[in-house]
């Protein structure tokens, strides 16, 4: 069944994984997302009188009258909402009007910003990469620059404020103070705003004959950045051996943008199945006819940090014997939340299927034991954007390297099922 059969629309979360941001409102290491439909949320009661609702008025009214500082009745009833969904698992959470905004353009693949991925650090945000053709990228801030000030304020430790604070109307300008290894005194960078394109997708030749693709995290133009990589690796001057598949760090996104690049790679099959307690949140998803990289050997790369709808995509081609697994147990979040509208721009994001592998599996807490394992930490993430890095990072990634070592041990005209069974 094709994804856009469902009714609602789904989204396989990535946990919390550290703060990691685009800026513009791309939160994805803790909110992967897909626009939903506007669905209105169903009465809720509370019997008057009950035990629940006078233990519930005494504790508001103790709070109201006795806590340090006064508090409104509207802060006590986000709260109170806020609580009753995050206690209900890791992945459920209530979102005001900003924050669902900001989870709707993280999956959109284009916001109005300066395009640079950010993680949380000491009274500052640490670049991880600027996005290419952005205006950070084109104004010449790198990887491990220290943002410190923005437009004169100081971060500090309010990493969200600060992000907001980067947004911007297109064409508008920003001042960002820098702290770069190696200069003494701070950088300052005017940077005028744009619509920056946010590609999650990265992909070239590790050598002559084997493709190489990241996928950073799934957004809703993920697929459509997949395919044309594949279609990019498959069309060069030299026939295609063999793909490395990286999604390493990788913390999910949107489900349908991961079974898109599972039946990219897969003739038939299931790719994921899920059961809950509505008709909407049980289905299965399969594979129809096309193998875009008609039968090339894949291996996928993954680790600890690969999550959500990134281990949909490694549990499916795995389960179906398309790719082998190299790497690191992934992370194990096996569940499917939905995005649901309130009123006032408001949502709730709400946990309501488990997902399942095509073989039946669920990896919820277990993660995927990868076919081949490889012992050590995880290699420092390199940042592709540089043309120099791409052209070592055989040199500089130890598990790329090991993955490459495969194809080069493994006959071109192996079949990826025969290349599946000799690591398994």
């Amino acid at each position: 069944m094709r994804p856009t059969t469902r009714t609602l629309a789904t989204l396989a979360t990535g946990t919390l994984l550290g703060l990691l941001v685009a800026i513009g409102g791309d939160v994805r290491a803790s909110r992967d997302t897909l626009p939903a439909t506007n669905i209105p949320p169903p009465p809720v009661t509370i019997a008057t009188g009950s035990e629940d609702s006078r233990l519930l008025h005494e504790v508001v009214e103790r709070v109201k009258r006795e806590y340090v500082e006064p508090v409104t009745d509207a802060e006590l009833m986000g709260h109170a909402v806020r609580g009753l969904v995050a206690g209900l698992d890791p992945y459920s959470a209530f979102l005001d009007r900003d924050e669902y905004e900001e989870m709707r353009v993280s999956t959109a693949g284009s916001y109005p910003g300066v395009g640079i991925e950010v993680a949380a650090a000491h009274d500052a945000i640490r670049v991880v990469r600027p996005f290419e053709q952005s205006p950070a990228a084109r104004a010449g801030l790198r990887a491990g620059d220290l943002v410190v000030s923005i437009d004169g304020e100081l971060v500090g430790d309010n990493v969200n404020a600060a992000i907001m604070r980067m947004r911007g109307p297109a064409g508008s300008a920003v001042h960002l103070s820098v702290r770069r290894n190696g200069e003494v005194l701070p950088l300052e960078f005017v940077l005028q705003r744009a619509q920056v394109e946010v590609h999650s997708v990265t992909a070239f030749r590790l050598t002559p004959r084997i493709g190489y693709v990241r996928i950073a995290h799934f957004s809703a133009t993920t697929a459509q950045d997949f395919r044309r990589a594949i279609y990019e690796l498959t069309t060069g001057p030299h026939r295609l051996a063999g793909v490395v598949i990286d999604l390493r760090n990788n913390p999910g996104g949107v489900l349908e943008a991961a079974v898109e690049v599972a039946d990219s790679m897969l003739d038939a099959g299931t790719i994921v199945s899920a059961d809950g307690r509505t008709a909407e949140a049980r289905f299965q998803m399969s594979a129809q006819p096309g193998d875009m990289l008609a039968g090339v050997p894949a291996v996928v790369l993954v680790n600890g940090a690969s999550a959500s709808a990134a281990e949909i995509l490694a549990g499916a081609l795995q389960d179906n014997r398309r790719a082998a697994l190299m790497g690191r147990k992934t992370f194990g979040k096996g569940s499917v939340q939905t995005i649901m509208p309130l009123s006032q721009g408001r949502a709730i994001k709400l946990t309501t299927s488990h997902y399942y592998t095509p073989s039946g599996r669920s990896i919820d807490g277990r993660g995927i034991e990868p076919d081949i394992a490889l012992d050590g930490p995880d290699p420092t993430p390199v940042d592709l954007t540089d043309q120099g890095a791409r052209a070592t990072l055989v040199e500089r990634d130890a598990d790329v390297a090991a993955a490459l070592a495969t194809f080069e041990h493994a006959p071109a005209a192996r079949s990826p099922r025969r290349l599946t069974a000799r690591l398994r």
